[in-house]
């Protein structure tokens, strides 16, 4: 099943990568596994299990980062194991790669880190797939740039806003046109709609318009997206203010699933 999905979205199968925003435990990850896998098997789409063993980029210090590197790719390698799907998390550092690469399908470069040479180099060199999110500074046609250190075939790119005053974040639609030059590109529908440091120690956000947001990605052509979604927000250990409900996810997917077949 992990293969059939990587070659379905090779030859352009719509899909999604979709998670609790941190490993908070075993039991939140299963359940949105277990929802999530049975959405798919439903609507019949590729999906792609996310979550992040370590937060580094937090607010601050007091912020919660996840269990740690083992313990988080210990519940990673369960998810994917439990349900045979493909998972995906960060990397922040060279050193992780090799263990992190043991265990994940996509090795996803942070934001904040899209232009750290070494990391993408050494990310693609495990022959892995590759999901770098565009930072918030950068144009689109910067990620170019990005695309040529890591010189593989397995990459994707993803969409996540670009700052625009403080505490604020922006989506230019047409970055989506010019990211699908160099490669499948994804929209991610809540960092998209993070208000960063937005109630002074933490992130905020704004999940009522993930929905009409995403819709208008799909209709431009995207080729996924990428959603945090959590059973319960507002006791969510990271990113509470920004994650979509999981009971959302299913209006979420059929309302974007019907734009996709108009576009085809």
């Amino acid at each position: 099943m992990i293969e059939a999905t990587f070659q379905r979205i090779a030859r352009g199968d719509f899909f999604l990568i979709a998670g609790p925003c941190v490993i908070e435990s075993e039991e939140v990850c299963m359940q949105v596994a277990e929802h999530m896998t049975n959405l798919a098997e439903e609507l019949d789409f590729p999906y792609i299990f996310k979550s992040s063993y370590r937060k580094a980029n937090r607010t601050s210090v007091s912020s919660f980062t996840g269990h740690g590197l083992n313990n988080g790719l210990a519940i990673l390698q369960k998810v994917r194991s439990r349900f045979n799907i493909p998972v995906l998390t960060d990397v922040h550092e060279t050193g992780e790669i090799p263990q992190v690469a043991k265990v994940v399908d996509i090795l996803q470069i942070p934001a904040f880190l899209c232009r750290q040479t070494d990391l993408i180099v050494q990310a693609a060199a495990t022959g892995k797939w590759v999901n770098i999110k565009k930072g918030q500074f950068m144009a689109p046609e910067d990620m170019a740039h990005a695309v040529a250190k890591a010189n593989t075939d397995k990459l994707m790119l993803t969409e996540r806003g670009t700052t625009f005053g403080y505490h604020n974040l922006v989506v230019d639609f047409r970055s989506l046109l010019i990211l699908k030059q160099y490669g499948l590109t994804i929209f991610d529908a809540t960092h998209s709609l993070q208000q960063p440091s937005g109630s002074g120690n933490v992130s905020t956000g704004q999940p009522e318009y993930v929905i009409p947001m995403a819709r208008a990605a799909v209709a431009i052509g995207i080729n996924g997206l990428f959603v945090e979604t959590h059973p319960n927000p507002q006791k969510a250990l990271s990113d509470a203010g920004a994650m979509l409900p999981l009971d959302k996810m299913k209006e979420l997917l059929e309302t974007v699933l019907r734009i996709r077949q108009v576009l085809e």
